[in-house]
């Protein structure tokens, strides 16, 4: 899908960690069997229980295999068990794996842990779910975050929108992307991250993207909010519209991988990149949304800057 010898880098994947925002009782747990079945059916997902061949190795030796088996070049993640194992986990593999801080924003010692993360463990950014923060994300009690943040410029990746499937939250005070406009007009050398094109809430990252130019949209997982839209989407139609509005520099691939029998979801960077190509975007601009511009946000070196390129020809 590619030129040059260029890499995927994918700034959005996940380790197993504890999911607290879904309920659970006897008609949820039905539905969402259900609609994990039809989902399975849908993107041709393995069945059952994990009990494949590999099923014994250690997680990470997994992954590993995974991204060579799919020629992708580094995969950052988001979540783990905590971030003592997520540094654990993916310092045996430091050319291919990267990883965030992902505690409490809330916690008291927020500001301590995410500087040890950075420092010590050597963590990248910051992970956050906007509808588990119990805080207007403007309170002065969370401001030693955000400085810190801006002051080492890391990136920091929030979701916002619909989170969980069935049984998971769809209405709470940070759903929505323009929580994060006040903080991110004043802490503009913070890169802020919005995943998954909003997650149902499009047109409010648009607009938060144009007031805050250091607002970046992850494109990450299968986007399926867009059918529960009231008007019509599709993901060339996000592809088109985020790029023509804030530039190829502004769009950084993610794949939402988090776990097996699935492993690595190929299929959704298969589908990103046929509507970039189909969208006929330059071959820098693809290296960049698919891997270059996540690069840099993590501070690792291109790869495979085209040919083209340094020869002044502009690829279509």
């Amino acid at each position: 899908m590619f030129k040059d010898g260029f890499k995927v880098f994918d700034i959005h994947g996940h380790l197993p960690y504890a999911q607290q925002f879904v309920k659970h009782d006897e008609v949820i747990d039905g539905a969402q069997a259900a609609r994990g079945e039809r989902m399975r059916l849908t993107w041709d997902f393995p069945s059952g229980p994990d009990t494949g061949p590999g099923a014994g190795r250690p997680l990470i030796d997994r992954w590993a295999d995974e991204l060579d088996k799919y020629g992708i070049g580094g995969l950052n993640f988001l979540t783990a068990r905590g971030n003592d194992d997520l540094k654990e986990q993916i310092s045996k593999y430091p050319g291919k794996f990267t990883g965030f801080a992902h505690h409490s924003i809330e916690a008291p010692d927020a500001v301590e842990e995410l500087q040890r993360a950075v420092d010590e463990l050597g963590l990248r950014g910051y992970k956050l779910f906007g509808p588990l923060i119990q805080t207007s994300l403007d309170d002065p009690s969370l401001r030693p975050v955000w400085s810190f943040l801006a002051e080492r410029k890391l990136p920091v990746l929030i979701h916002f929108g619909l989170l969980g499937h069935t049984g998971g939250i769809v209405q709470h005070r940070n759903i929505n992307p323009l929580a994060i406009f006040n903080v991110a007009r004043e802490f503009t050398d913070i890169p802020i991250l919005i995943p998954h094109f909003g997650a149902g809430y499009y047109q409010e990252l648009l607009h938060l993207c144009w007031g805050c130019p250091n607002v970046i949209v992850d494109t990450s997982g299968s986007n399926q909010w867009m059918r529960w839209a009231p008007y019509d989407l599709t993901l060339e139609t996000l592809f088109r519209k985020t790029v023509e509005l804030i530039g190829p520099e502004r769009v950084v691939y993610g794949s939402d991988s988090s776990g097996f029998p699935r492993g690595y979801v190929y299929r959704y960077l298969q589908d990103q990149v046929r509507v970039c190509r189909e969208l006929r975007f330059r071959e820098t601009d693809i290296q960049s949304i698919f891997g270059n511009n996540a690069r840099r946000l993590l501070r690792l070196p291109d790869t495979a800057a085209s040919v083209q390129e340094h020869k002044g020809v502009e690829v279509l």
